[in-house]
């Protein structure tokens, strides 16, 4: 008589741990890159450094990436999307750690905070800035989830680009300088750029178990030879725009200064190239799916050391040419 051993199921892990899980720490840094970027351009034009502002931004760019990635949990867990044949890190509604209540009440208490600490910057940036702020609030929730949700009908590079590039860039300049300017603009496609770039992957990694649950991603749509084509233009993006912005100073857009320093802090960030080549080549060349959840968690990273040094080139550029 043959006797089988049970296999030991795995430990439930506890709930500090599911919840930092449900946040996915690993795309927070992409969210401060933004705001890095915001102060270092207002840096640039001579603006003083406030920290109060800074902290405010800083809280509500990773309080809406949290919201965002507990409601993209939810929503796809709803709509069938995350199933046994994904081959990304942990969801934890799919894999029954959490309901779909306590999902729910996660992104109220989540938004009720960063809707606080809007309203405080409000009180000093003016009041348009809860208009901007609720749009913020409406895009990190609808991206998979509500009536529209976006990030099934191909417009979930749009919109992050929008809102954690620009948005995220500008608003931080703003509420540094209470003004705007070119640079501001400017400086917020590169980490745009990233940000986005990191969207890109894990939908070229989700592209079998998407297009089999009806979520019509821009990688769905185009294909993975074109998506891995959109990742290197995104990132040949963010690293084109240090470069010209350097130039243009040079050339006298900014006041005139010491034009070769300048030139130097603004290209900062080709520092990381060593960071991008190893990304590009997984991209390109990857066979399974899963290869693609160490560029997610690469990109990310390259995406906050890119927005530092950025931040620092920006900032150190325009006390140069000022």
């Amino acid at each position: 008589m043959s006797t089988t051993a049970a296999v030991p199921a795995a430990p439930r892990p506890s709930g500090i741990r599911i919840w930092i899980a449900a946040a996915r720490p690993a795309t927070l840094p992409a969210a401060v890159a933004g705001v890095l970027v915001g102060i270092g351009a207002a840096l640039a034009v001579g603006t003083p450094f406030r920290l109060d502002t800074a902290l405010g931004c800083v809280a509500v760019a990773l309080l809406l990436q949290v919201a965002a990635n507990f409601a993209n949990d939810l929503s796809d867990f709803r709509r069938g999307a995350d199933t046994d044949a994904r081959q990304g890190p942990l969801r934890v509604a799919a894999a029954g750690l959490v309901t779909e209540r306590q999902l729910e009440v996660a992104i109220a208490i989540v938004v009720l905070l960063a809707g606080i600490v809007g309203l405080w910057l409000a009180t000093i940036g003016g009041w348009g800035l809860v208009a901007l702020g609720a749009a913020a609030i409406v895009a990190a929730l609808a991206y998979t989830g509500g009536p529209f949700p976006y990030g099934y009908r191909a417009l979930g590079e749009v919109f992050v680009f929008l809102f954690f590039g620009l948005v995220a860039v500008v608003g931080t300049a703003y509420l540094q300088a209470l003004r705007l300017d070119g640079v501001f603009v400017a400086a917020a496609i590169p980490p745009g750029a990233l940000i986005t770039a990191i969207l890109v992957v894990n939908n070229l990694r989700d592209i079998p178990t998407d297009t089999a649950a009806g979520k019509r991603t821009l990688a769905v749509l185009l294909g993975r030879r074109r998506t891995q084509a959109e990742y290197g233009v995104l990132l040949g993006l963010a690293y084109a725009v240090p470069v010209l912005l350097a130039v243009a100073w040079v050339l006298g857009a900014r006041p005139a200064g010491e034009p070769w320093s300048l030139a130097f802090v603004t290209a900062l960030p080709l520092l990381t190239l060593p960071m991008a080549r190893p990304l590009l080549r997984t991209v390109a060349t990857f066979e399974e799916p899963r290869q693609l959840n160490l560029v997610l968690k690469g990109t990310a990273r390259l995406s906050l050391v890119f927005g530092l040094l950025f931040a620092v080139g920006l900032a150190v550029g325009g006390g140069v040419a000022a």
